[in-house]
């Protein structure tokens, strides 16, 4: 299946099916239904089959799905059975408490570089990094051919910095800036931003 012709929304529920199962199986459960695993994400187990099928045939009717087989499968469409390095721009509160997240590494993510442009934070130490310059953000990424990168920078400096990665080559951002931003077709851009979401819950709070 071309990865193109998947729509975004099911490969976004991917990552949610693979986290379900990899804690049933840390907790010693080798067999799952669509319908179990649907209830533990809260999406219905004829969405499950539909997303699933879009990859091939992954289960038996009778039987359910085979745990461990599924989560290497849904490792491989992803394509995090590799190690993917990332570079962060920002040094800012949340940058400090990504870099000390532990999160990643056994996701198939690893950061590898930070960056910054305050003279006073450039050079320092954050856990086992080194602050870089943000000036040379370009040189450092090309050089390391780093694709992937999370922007924790103010909004008035998101698009300027997205500018420089995407020049650097990098393909995927993760974007904490409130803020769009504006990048070429084949650069794709997941943002994250708390406020929306609260945002969204209120909305169902007002409800009697």
């Amino acid at each position: 299946m071309n990865s193109v012709s998947v729509p975004d929304i099911i490969v976004s529920r991917l990552p949610v099916y693979l986290r379900a199962l990899q804690y049933m199986a840390a907790n010693g459960i080798t067999t799952t239904s669509s319908q179990e695993l649907g209830d533990k994400v809260g999406i219905s187990a004829a969405q499950i089959r539909k997303d699933l099928s879009q990859f091939g045939e992954f289960g038996k009717q009778g039987t359910g799905y085979h745990i461990p087989f599924l989560i290497e499968r849904l490792v491989q469409i992803l394509r995090v059975e590799q190690k993917w390095d990332i570079a962060l721009v920002g040094m800012g509160e949340l940058g400090h408490a990504i870099l000390r997240y532990q999160g990643f590494i056994n996701r198939g993510f690893r950061i590898v570089a930070c960056f910054d442009n305050d003279p006073a934070k450039i050079g320092s130490r954050v856990d086992v990094y080194t602050v870089e310059d943000v000036s040379t953000l370009g040189d450092r990424l090309k050089s390391s051919g780093i694709k992937m990168a999370m922007l924790c920078v103010p909004a008035s400096m998101a698009q300027k910095v997205t500018d420089k990665l995407v020049e650097s080559g990098v393909r995927g951002i993760l974007n904490y800036a409130p803020v769009s931003l504006t990048v070429p077709s084949h650069v794709r851009v997941q943002y994250i931003d708390p406020v929306i979401g609260l945002q969204r819950m209120a909305y169902y709070l007002n409800e009697k």
